[in-house]
């Protein structure tokens, strides 16, 4: 039960750790790192189940949408953390 726990955390981190995400603007490529340095806060996580996928969303002050993150976590594959951003209005 306990390492079930971790996995959550350990998504979150993967997920801060500099891995691009797609954004509506596809010269800038965002990091949820850049995110949390720029000011976004996190409003709400929430995991499956399975601890393999996670949603994180974020909000500004001064701004007036959200950010929703999708994180996967895939021991399948090479890059084994899935990030990716977009705009919630």
């Amino acid at each position: 039960m306990r390492f079930a726990n971790f996995i959550p955390a350990l998504v979150c981190l993967a997920a801060s750790s500099g891995h691009s995400l797609a954004q509506d603007s596809p010269d800038r490529q965002l990091t949820v790192e850049q995110l949390l340095t720029d000011g976004w806060e996190v409003a709400g996580y929430i995991g499956t189940l399975d601890n393999r996928s996670s949603l994180m969303l974020f909000k500004h002050k001064d701004k007036h949408y959200l950010v929703q993150c999708s994180v996967l976590y895939d021991v399948t594959r090479y890059k084994r953390t899935q990030v990716h951003c977009y705009e919630v209005r």
